[in-house]
Formats: C-alpha cells, structure tokens, sequence
C-alpha cells in the first residue's frame, strides 16, 4: 500500500482552517473580505508606483535624447562663430541655456515622482481609513 503524502504547508486551506477555529463574536468571512481588500490596496499601490517609476524613466530617455540634439546643435552654432568674443557670448548663452533646462526637466521629474507617491499614499490612506471602520463595527457587533 502507496503512503499518502502529508500536505505541504501552503496546499492548507487557511480560510477553511480559520472557519473552523470558532471564538465568539468573530467573523472571519468579514477577516478574510478585509484582508482581500487590503491585498488589493496594496496591489494597486505599487501598480501606481511602477507606473511613476515607469514615466520617470521615459521622460529621462527624452531628456538625453533631446540633449544629444542639442549638443549637436550647439557645437555646430560655436564653430559658425566667427570671433572669439561671439564664441565666448554664444557659449555662456548655451550654459545659461543648458542650466535653466536642467532646473526645468528636474523640476519636472520630481512633480511625476511627487504625483505618483501622492496617488500611491492616497491609495493605501483611504484603505487605512476603512480598515478603522472595519474594525469598529467589528467591535459594535461583539458588543451587541
């Protein structure tokens, strides 16, 4: 005769073996409802994560490329100069350019970071706020 193999830890089923552990005033239909919904929360959360990373790093590819583009630019522009004085202006107007874009498009990175942790803090929040109602009609039902 063939030994039956002991069930491995993670085949039990914890909303069965939760079901049948009765303590007074429990609901583990209502347990196992919140901590779906928090799973959820969380799940949506660091969706909403990914996607900042996500847009942060698009948005730093267009930024070299665009870069790139105008380095290219900007070295053709100081070899047209035609005296050294016009090279001097020209290059202190590119690094005056260079600067101001570089304030710009971290300004701009740091609000998509910034919206992106906002969405995800929201997110998790609200979920917080209806585990506490949760929680307290859990506790205006024992008492009832």
């Amino acid at each position: 005769m063939a030994k039956q193999p002991e069930k491995a830890f993670f085949d039990i089923d914890v909303t069965k073996m939760i079901g049948e552990f009765k303590v007074p005033g429990l609901d583990v239909e209502g347990l196992m409802a919140s901590q779906r919904k928090n799973i959820e929360a969380l799940t949506q959360a660091n969706k909403l994560a990914l996607e900042g990373v996500q847009a942060v790093f698009k948005r730093q590819a267009e930024i070299l490329r665009q870069a790139v583009e105008e380095a290219a630019t900007a070295a053709k522009d100081l070899t047209d100069a035609s005296t050294p004085q016009d090279k001097a202006i020209r290059q202190t107007e590119l690094t005056k350019d260079v600067f101001e874009r570089g304030l710009a498009n971290a300004r701009e990175l740091s609000e998509i970071i910034a919206k992106s942790n906002s969405e995800a803090c929201e997110l998790l929040n609200k979920r917080f706020t209806q585990v506490l109602d949760e929680i307290k009609d859990s506790i205006r039902k024992i008492s009832a």
